[in-house]
């Protein structure tokens, strides 16, 4: 193995690149640096390069084409600048379609056909002829120079496709990232090789992002830009709450539970379908978990923020009821046709299955697919409520529903609390 193959493989390793992507490379760098110091900008130039030998061999690479005289380029060249400056007028740009009838020959890549039988008798218009290059001997300072920023531009592209590919694959899905910085309204997330953001209008109201803390992130798009890859992440998402359970509870990404719908106020509350076929797995119990640890979990990388397991029903009545959860539903009345509903509950029950702001009977509006008109028994209705709602109104103590459950951020233990007052008791006696 020569010098030069180690030197490869050791790039290919450090920069994680193919043996044939760093082939390709130094190949086009041989390339520019040929047409620097031996040939010029006519030509089309491939170079093939042997780093066992370290021999290189070049061609002119060219596409046979029909021949045009020279009178009629020089008449379609004019009639294109003519376009050209009449689009600009109209600020826009040519189309393919408005300049396709114009006669075309770019030199650097095509050969008439006339020119292209003197090389080779037997060649037909679309042929491709790889005429071969004199070597002119040694390349000089600046053809090298050429080469390695051709080297350096290339595995910069190479590395940023390879990070593309990667974390294009993930659109959709959660990855976990460090907090790195602030800039501007955007944070800065640092996964590792690559940075992403998080733009103001995917963060969370009540969420304070400490830098170097990790979280989870929602991938909301991948995209290529001048800086190359741009990952654009997400707290916000309600897809971030359907893709924590798929990753805390295996009945939901084994396909045995099925999370039917989610409806989120980011920060605040989630309500979360769930529906099972198998009537040997109860779906809200699998969610919770022993003690309530798969959702204690959930509620945790949320940040406290609360979630309601709502037990989905082909019944769309009792789906509505079930969505109202904490609240207590004594009926519900469906109109199809408007896709409204209205529903009555205890007039104790009025201001739990509304929420502050209308938060809770918003949710399962958008649950349920349903706009729900809340009424209690003594006949007052209540619209769904429209309204935004700041941190301050949705602090609420919620009740705990038979079928479904609540859950938030756990609290600290009355007994912890007791003990702590018991030894303050006693620091004083002393």
């Amino acid at each position: 193995m020569s010098e030069i193959t180690k030197a490869m493989q050791a790039l290919c390793d450090e920069k994680n690149l193919s043996y044939d992507a760093i082939m390709e490379t130094i190949e086009a760098a041989l390339a520019a640096a040929y047409r620097k110091d031996f040939g010029n900008k006519q030509q089309n130039i491939k170079v093939k390069f042997d780093p066992e030998t370290g021999e290189m061999q070049a061609w002119d690479v060219k596409t046979v084409v029909e021949d045009i005289a020279e009178d009629v380029l020089l008449e379609a060249q004019e009639e294109l600048v003519s376009r050209r400056e009449k689009a600009r007028e109209e600020s826009r740009e040519l189309t393919e379609e408005e300049v396709a009838d114009l006669p075309r020959f770019n030199p650097k890549l095509d050969l008439m056909i006339s020119a292209a039988k003197e090389i080779k008798k037997k060649a037909k218009v679309g042929d491709v002829l790889e005429i071969p290059l004199e070597i002119g001997g040694e390349f000089g300072r600046m053809a090298a120079q050429t080469a390695k920023q051709v080297i350096i531009q290339k595995i910069r592209e190479a590395e940023r496709g390879m990070v593309f590919d990667d974390y294009k694959k993930q659109e959709g899905q959660i990855i976990v990232g460090a907090i790195q910085r602030v800039e501007g309204r955007r944070i800065l997330i640092d996964l590792g090789k690559v940075a992403g953001i998080m733009p103001s209008d995917q963060q969370v109201p009540n969420e304070f992002y400490r830098p170097g803390s990790k979280m989870k992130f929602y991938v909301v798009a991948v995209n290529m830009s001048v800086r190359g890859p741009e990952i654009v992440l997400s707290r916000n998402n309600a897809s971030l709450v359907r893709e924590i359970f798929r990753q805390e509870i295996p009945e939901i990404s084994e396909g045995l539970i099925e999370i039917k719908g989610v409806a989120r106020d980011a920060g605040f509350r989630s309500k979360v379908a769930v529906f099972t076929a198998d009537e040997s797995i109860d779906p809200i119990g699998s969610c919770i978990g022993q003690r309530g640890s798969r959702i204690n979990t959930i509620v945790e990388e949320l940040g406290g923020e609360k979630v309601d397991i709502i037990q989905y029903s082909d019944d769309a009545a009792a789906y509505v009821a079930k969505a109202l959860s904490p609240a207590k539903v004594l009926d519900v009345v469906l109109n199809e046709g408007a896709k409204t509903t209205d529903v009555t509950v205890a007039s104790d029950q009025f201001s739990l299955a509304i929420g502050r702001s209308g938060q809770n009977v918003r949710l399962a509006s958008e649950l349920t697919g349903w706009k729900i008109n809340v009424k209690d028994q003594g006949g007052t209705a209540e619209e769904e409520v429209e309204e935004e709602q700041t941190p301050a109104e949705l602090v609420e103590e919620d009740k705990t529903g038979d079928e479904n459950v609540s859950v938030e951020a756990p609290e600290e233990k009355t007994e912890d609390k007791m003990e702590e007052k018991k030894e303050e008791e006693e620091a004083k006696k002393e």
